[in-house]
Formats: C-alpha cells, structure tokens, sequence
C-alpha cells in the first residue's frame, strides 16, 4: 500500500513493478498495472519479471519497459540480479514487490530505489521500506493483493476497491498466420486446456477432456488443445486419431497461445495460467475448480462459468489429492461441460 507522502504528483512517477513468476499471476498482475495508469496517467511503467514472460507483458499497453530477469526456479542469481539493477539505477522513484520472497526484493534494493513496497514475508526488513501487512479476510483474492500494494493503505485496508479486468491485445495477423500454418479452421473451435503446472489435484481427467472432445467434433466443432511441451502427451491423449481435433501442446509460443484463445469460441479449462490468457482476451471461459477455490484465483471475466462441486474435502489447496480418489474433479461430468457449452452458444449470440 502507498504511503500518500510517496505517490508523488499526478504525472511522472516512475514506478517499477517486480512481477510474479507464474503465468495466470502475471494476467492477473495487469489489474495492478492498469490501476496505476488510471490514477497516475503520467507514469512511466516499467516490470521486471522471468523472461519467459515477456509475450505476455508485450500484450500489455500500459507497460512501457519489460526488463527480463532470467533466474531459475529456486535459483538465487546473485550476479544476474546485481547485473538487472545496475541498469536500473536512478531510473524509478518507487518499486512495488509483488512477490514475497526475500530474492524477489533484491533489485529494487540493489538499484537504490527509493521507495520499496511489499506485504511482510520472509524477513524483509532493510529490503522494503514499507511491508504491509496480508490481512487474508480483506485481501481475500490474489488480484486484490496485487492491486492493493499500488494504492494508499487507508483505501487498500478496505478491501472494496475496484478491480480492472484484464485485457490482453490480440495480433490478428498473427492469428490469420498461425491459422494457415497449424492447418486450422476458421469455424467454431472449442479450446481445451488439461494441464495446470502446479499438479493433478487440479487437472480435469484427461478422459473426460477424450469424451468431450469427441462429442464436440461429432457436433461440428474444431478442437485445440494447448499448453506447453509437458502437455504434449496430454494433448495425444485427447485429440490422437480425432478427426477435427489438433494437438498443440509444445508447438506454440506464450504469444501465439494468446491469439489462439482470442480465436476460440469458448474454451474448457483447468485453473491453470492459460485459463487467466483466455479470459483476457475475451473468450468465454468454462473453469473447472478441483484442489483449488474459485473464490481465491477467479477468471477475471464476466464471461466465464466455473464449475466447482465444493465437495466436503474441497478447496484443499494440495498438489496431489490426499485422499486419493480426486472426488471434486473426477464427478464434474463431460456431459456437464457439452451442456454449458452449448448453452454458453445461446449467451454469446445475445452479446
């Protein structure tokens, strides 16, 4: 949250914003990004993040620099970090830390910059210079703690500010190129997303993605499975032999995954990172919640629907289910979803 006395004026604020390292993360990050730019139109934006990253933050027209930090997961890169910061030096008035890790706080430091914010984590004193304090009741959903570090901590501490949707841009030449490339159509697609990196307690079993996917060709749909080269057996698993469906797992960059969804009818989906792309580019999205809650990492759509049985051991948050029988994802039927999309046809006519 802002100390009033560290906003500075109306314009030229230079504020550096150290993203997270997730994708659905950095989606829901731009909620932050287009607060600033609204309250602050001025401002100079800039966001240091994994390099992987950057697609998607190219999609972003508030952000004016992307500074790629390439550290490896778990790595500490000392050398790369202290490198990334030499270049910032005097360059920006404040930081906003959105991840609470110690590591994620260097630069800023490093770079001198002057005002430092973040939520307390990790023993943090000397790094930022103001560390709010997580109130989990208020700040109930990831967004919301994004947003609240960019705004004044009396207006943060309410929790009832307003959320921007994120709104990624979509390269419509790209989409034309990757449609003649990958052999697509330009019919109704459906695209399908079975994979979630944080682990099965949430993946939608890959034979009800196999059901549904063939129910959908047999009514005429294309279908796209997407996601990275550790999806690529889950894509074989649903769309092997399946006339009309493509397997695109591993053969996409982050960018043209953001001009494949924005291509899509509607798409069927983990809570994954790509679930937060396709919301953002305005496609309908059908959420499936297992492990994980609907309430705490949401699509930031209104066109969405999410299907979430809160059975009695959900949300449990585990990677794995502890149970071992995955109730809350293995019940919610492919009949269910077919249903919803064919009714989501109905909502996207009247729009």
């Amino acid at each position: 949250m802002v100390d009033s006395a560290a906003q500075g004026g109306e314009g030229g604020e230079r504020i550096l914003v150290v993203g997270p390292s997730w994708v659905g993360d950095m989606v829901m990050a731009q909620s932050l990004l287009m607060t600033l730019r609204a309250r602050h139109p001025g401002c100079t934006l800039a966001v240091v993040a994994p390099g992987w990253s950057l697609p998607i933050l190219e999609r972003m027209p508030e952000v004016d620099e992307a500074i790629a930090l390439d550290v490896a997961h778990g790595q500490f890169g000392w050398s790369v970090r202290r490198e990334v910061a030499r270049g910032l030096r005097g360059r920006f008035d404040r930081a906003i830390v959105l991840p609470r890790s110690w590591k994620s706080a260097l630069v800023p430091f490093l770079a001198g910059i002057p005002y430092r914010v973040g939520f307390h984590g990790e023993q943090r004193f000397g790094l930022l210079n103001q560390r709010c304090r997580l109130d989990k009741r208020v700040l109930d959903q990831t967004v919301k703690r994004f947003v609240s570090l960019g705004l004044a901590a009396d207006e943060a501490a309410t929790g009832s500010f307003a959320i921007p949707q994120p709104r990624l841009e979509v390269d419509a030449a790209n989409q034309a190129d990757l449609r003649e490339r990958l052999g697509l159509s330009s019919g109704p697609t459906i695209g399908m997303m079975p994979g979630a990196e944080y682990g099965p307690a949430k993946q939608w079993p890959l034979e009800h993605f196999r059901v549904l996917a063939e129910r959908l060709v047999a009514d005429g749909f294309e279908v796209r499975v997407l996601g990275g080269p550790k999806d690529v057996e889950a894509g074989d698993a649903i769309a092997e032999g399946l006339e009309g469906a493509h397997n695109l797992c591993g053969k996409t960059r982050l960018a043209d995954a953001v001009d494949l969804l924005a291509d899509c009818e509607q798409v069927v989906t983990n809570d994954s990172g790509l679930m937060h792309v396709a919301a953002a580019v305005g496609t309908r999205v059908q959420a499936i919640y297992g492990s994980s809650s609907p309430a705490y990492t949401p699509p930031l759509t209104d066109n969405a629907e999410i299907h979430y049985l809160a059975v009695e051991c959900s949300p449990c948050f585990e990677r794995v289910c502890p149970l071992g029988h995955t109730r809350c994802l293995t019940e919610i039927t492919p009949q269910r979803l077919l249903q919803a999309i064919l009714a989501g046809r109905a909502t996207i006519a009247k729009a």
